[in-house]
């Protein structure tokens, strides 16, 4: 079986070849425990450098050893600073001792806890001072540090799939279905709402489909209601809640809408956005709506808002007409003006009263 290889090409954009030298040894070793000494520094690709050399290493756990460290002087923030080092035990030529060489992997040196790169059990103190390599109390590493070239860094655009589907559907082309709604028609493509709702899927391709008719009537909702629906569906955009009751009134039947086609995105979006606007005329209406349509968090929303009212008496209705009054102002398409009406909710002024 033949044997495979791989190889990693480094194109260098800078690099510099560093020798630290070390006349009297035996004065170093005087330096205290975990206490760097620092060569001078030196320039590689636009940064300062130096080498740090541990005497006594850099740990307790490699104490008996000579640590050997690359550290990047400069503070970084702005961009990575990728490098990779050779260090070298140096002979008394100059040259550097096989046995004694070191690569570091590439690494980014400007985080802040990747500053210093090296290696902590370089060689063994007893091992050096045996060694031909230390000569009159002196020997020598070289570090050859290799900037690469910083790879072509190519910008992806975001996703623009929402503007194409919503060209899709202002274009009408290839539409297949069309539905009535308060006196509108509307065209859309039969996949698309599939794909999107679980009953528009069922409507329009399960057991219950629609035959070939015309149009879909849609009661019981407006069209600018619908035209939003038709909108998130084929964009997954929303329209932002705007200030005045009309707008207010909107987001509460695109609440609804939501949750009769099984939009749980949308319908979470509008449950969120009516959290925050809840006031005393509202807070009726919307207590009934997150009863009806299942929204926990609106209706502890509206609970929270009654309960730091200074103390409120509220009306005790009748939640049959008033969930009734509110079908029919919510889902009604005849409620042109989109007004869900407000039930008066009666505050009596506080009294500090003595038991």
């Amino acid at each position: 079986m033949a044997t495979t290889t791989t190889s990693t090409v480094t194109t260098i954009a800078a690099q510099a070849y560093h020798v630290l030298k070390i006349n009297g040894y035996s004065n170093t070793l005087k330096a205290g425990r975990h206490h760097p000494l620092s060569s001078c520094p030196f320039s590689a690709g636009g940064h300062t450098w130096h080498v740090s050399y541990y005497p006594h290493g850099c740990r307790d756990s490699n104490k008996d050893c000579i640590s050997i460290f690359l550290v990047l002087e400069d503070i970084v923030t702005e961009e990575d600073v990728m490098a990779k080092a050779t260090f070298s035990l140096l002979d008394r030529y100059g040259n550097p001792v096989p046995s004694y060489t070191y690569h570091t992997k590439l690494r980014n040196f400007s985080t802040s806890s990747g500053r210093a790169r090296g290696f902590e059990n370089f060689i063994r103190r007893d091992e050096l001072e045996r060694s031909e390599y230390l000569n009159d109390d002196y020997f020598a590493v070289a570090a050859h540090v290799i900037i690469p070239k910083k790879k072509p860094s190519v910008v992806v655009p975001p996703s623009n799939m929402h503007m194409h589907f919503g060209d899709l559907l202002v274009s009408k082309e290839g539409t297949d279905v069309k539905f009535l709604v308060g006196g509108e028609m509307f065209a859309a493509h039969r996949l698309v709402l599939a794909a999107r709702s679980p009953v528009f899927k069922a409507e329009l391709f399960g057991p219950t489909k629609k035959g070939t008719i015309d149009a879909i009537q849609i009661d019981n909702m407006e069209a600018r209601v619908f035209k939003a629906l038709l909108e998130f569906i084929y964009t997954d955009i929303w329209s932002e809640i705007g200030h005045g009751k009309d707008n207010v009134a909107m987001a509460q039947q695109l609440l609804a809408a939501a949750d009769r086609y099984g939009l749980q995105r949308l319908k979470f979006v509008y449950e969120d956005k009516l959290c925050n606007h809840i006031d005393t005329c509202s807070v009726s209406t919307m207590l009934v709506l997150a009863e009806k349509h299942h929204c926990c968090k609106l209706k502890e929303a509206c609970s929270t808002f009654l309960s730091f009212m200074s103390p409120p008496i509220v009306e005790d209705l009748n939640s049959s007409i008033f969930g009734s009054e509110l079908e029919k102002t919510v889902s009604s398409s005849e409620n042109h003006g989109s007004q869900i009406n407000c039930t008066d909710i009666r505050i009596q002024p506080w009294q500090n009263t003595d038991v």
